[in-house]
């Protein structure tokens, strides 16, 4: 991977990447604690949200929340550009505490309205990059512009038109509605007659992992939300699904680099 750029001011982080000819490696499933807009240039390629698979094209734009996983899958090495937007879902709080304009992030169920087609921003993704003002200068432009787009996304949501879930939609939303159950894969596939090794193959087709890293990933991802909020590693180990301490212990301190209580006090 070829980083041609990156910026970061006030709690935004942007990227300009390329890839020459793509594999697949380091590209696996990712699960962010902050908000993600990205935005699609070059390649050939879908990408994977909660169990929907949107096809890309030059223009294509995708939004995701915290806590949504989502990945890229390459139908061919082809030359891969876009331009990726991470932020807090508080970015916009000091004048919209209620998050209204946020609401295209949140107002929707996992998975759905995340694709939007707006050609010609790649000048604006740019700007926001490529800034060499100031520190005050460069957060000004850089939140302005991102404002810009995500208003551009809010006026396409109203023509979205939405189809009965998939199939691996349901099963994602399911595996999401009993998260933090004691249930194992092979339950999970019962649920829709299938057999582990189906339900496993389906799941992972549409999300880019296995369903129980997938499971693993969320509880993780709440249980950081949880320890941040004062919240003792044991009690969010329990609330988030974990029956035993020393598995999410490990987990943890292998997807963070720090154990359960230094997180704790982030």
């Amino acid at each position: 991977m070829d980083y041609l750029k990156e910026s970061e001011s006030n709690g935004l982080y942007i990227r300009h990447a390329v890839d020459e000819a793509p594999t697949g490696s380091g590209f696996d499933f990712h699960i962010h604690d902050r908000c993600e807009v990205f935005y699609f240039i070059s390649g050939n390629a879908q990408y994977l949200v909660e169990g929907s698979v949107y096809p890309l094209t030059k223009g294509s734009l995708l939004i995701m929340r915290p806590g949504e996983a989502h990945c890229i899958r390459f139908l061919s090495a082809e030359r891969y550009e876009r331009y990726a937007v991470n932020f807090p879902l508080s970015l916009f709080d000091s004048f919209d505490p209620q998050r209204r304009f946020m609401r295209i992030f949140t107002d929707r169920p996992l998975g759905r309205d995340n694709l939007y087609f707006l050609p010609g921003l790649e000048e604006t993704f740019r700007d926001m990059c490529y800034c060499e003002d100031d520190d005050y200068g460069r957060t000004l432009l850089m939140t302005t512009r991102l404002a810009n787009i995500i208003e551009a996304a809010g006026d396409k949501r109203s023509e979205m038109i939405h189809a009965e879930p998939s199939l691996p939609e349901q099963a994602v939303r399911y595996v999401n509605d009993m998260l933090y159950e004691e249930i194992t894969v092979g339950q999970l596939a019962e649920h829709f007659f299938l057999s582990t090794s189906q339900f496993s193959r389906i799941f992972r087709q549409t999300t880019g992992a296995s369903p129980w890293a997938y499971i693993t990933a969320k509880r993780l991802i709440k249980a950081r939300v949880l320890l941040q909020e004062g919240m003792s590693a044991k009690k969010a180990a329990e609330n988030c699904g974990f029956g035993d301490y020393s598995v999410f212990y490990k987990a943890y301190v292998k997807r963070y680099g720090k154990s359960p209580g230094a997180h704790g006090n982030d």
